[in-house]
């Protein structure tokens, strides 16, 4: 009995291969395949899919969140300075600058903020106050990272932030240091903030006990002068009053100078010696004696009237010797 060709291939080389149409709807070995329809099965299983990796997009963006690695925008309104300054001032120039390039280039770099610790929905800023600032003005949302921070670990961004992108001056950076030990963090996290050894730390809260503070502020930033001569001062002061130099200070109008030339104002005010007071002469008579009597600071002058008692002042001359030699013994008893 003749095989039939079950897979409808011609023996003829030249033959092209067909598509295979089913001979008939008999099951092969009684089994029979259901026919499939793609639609609802794949169609729940690519929602169900798509749930689920919104739901792991939603938990990796919340952790990202938590972890502070997600830029958002903020209100700037809602967004507070640190609790401890770290400027003096921020310079009117370098602001205006700032905003012109946020204007032109937007906001390249963000900031970085906590939850306020103490007024829920606000934020509280670990550093880029300037940024913010210039923000403010342009009525623009604030592009910031949004972290959970201690207070330390505010205090230590915000000090490495400032070492690394804002240069502030080494009085700046010393008052810092002297706001955060008045709060009561520790001096380990006063050099971690600051990127400064134990010796460094000590020399700028020398200078910020030296100097006052009202003086300081007077002063301003000062971003030319560094340690040495802030030093320089602090011992100058110490024999003068500096209230009298803050006075003076005012009295020249000083604001119209720059900080570091107020600086030098300072120093030279704190260099200079008080004037000597001169003390008034003392013109007398000696009662009963013709003889005037001329005291000055530098010394004492007898003026003997030749007129009403002739001779007497050789008299008092040749006696000079006895009564200097009366009053040393006087003196030592």
């Amino acid at each position: 009995m003749a095989r039939k060709n079950l897979i409808e291939i011609s023996s003829s080389t030249s033959a092209r291969l067909e598509p295979v149409a089913p001979r008939d709807n008999r099951p092969i070995a009684g089994f029979v395949p259901q026919a499939r329809n793609p639609a609802p099965v794949g169609g729940i299983t690519k929602t169900l899919g798509n749930i689920t990796e919104k739901v792991e997009r939603a938990n990796d963006l919340e952790r990202q969140l938590a972890k502070g690695q997600i830029v958002v925008e903020i209100d700037p309104g809602l967004v507070d300075a640190s609790f401890v300054e770290d400027r003096l001032e921020i310079n009117a120039v370098q602001l205006n600058e700032l905003v012109e390039q946020i204007r032109e280039h937007g906001q390249q770099v963000p900031i970085l903020v906590r939850p306020h610790p103490q007024t829920k929905g606000r934020f509280q800023v670990a550093y880029g106050h300037r940024r913010l600032a210039a923000i403010k003005r342009l009525g623009i949302r604030v592009r910031a990272v949004v972290r959970e921070l201690t207070d330390d670990q505010l205090v230590v961004s915000q000090g490495q932030e400032n070492n690394a992108r804002t240069n502030l001056s080494y009085i700046e950076r010393a008052l810092f240091a002297l706001r955060l030990e008045q709060r009561g963090f520790t001096r380990d996290i006063i050099m971690a903030a600051l990127g400064v050894d134990k010796a460094a730390l000590s020399k700028m809260l020398i200078v910020t006990r030296q100097v006052p503070i009202a003086l300081i502020t007077a002063i301003g930033a000062a971003p030319e002068i560094g340690r040495r001569r802030w030093l320089e001062l602090g011992e100058r002061l110490e024999s003068v009053e500096p209230d009298r130099i803050l006075a003076e200070l005012s009295a020249d109008n000083s604001q119209q100078l720059s900080s570091d030339e107020r600086f030098h104002r300072v120093l030279t005010l704190a260099s200079r010696r008080p004037a000597a007071t001169k003390a008034p002469a003392v013109n007398a008579k000696v009662p009963g004696v013709p003889v005037q009597f001329k005291k000055t600071a530098s010394g004492a002058t007898f003026v003997f009237d030749n007129k009403a008692a002739p001779g007497f002042d050789q008299f008092v001359q040749e006696r000079l010797e006895v009564l200097f030699a009366e009053f040393q013994q006087n003196k030592g008893a």
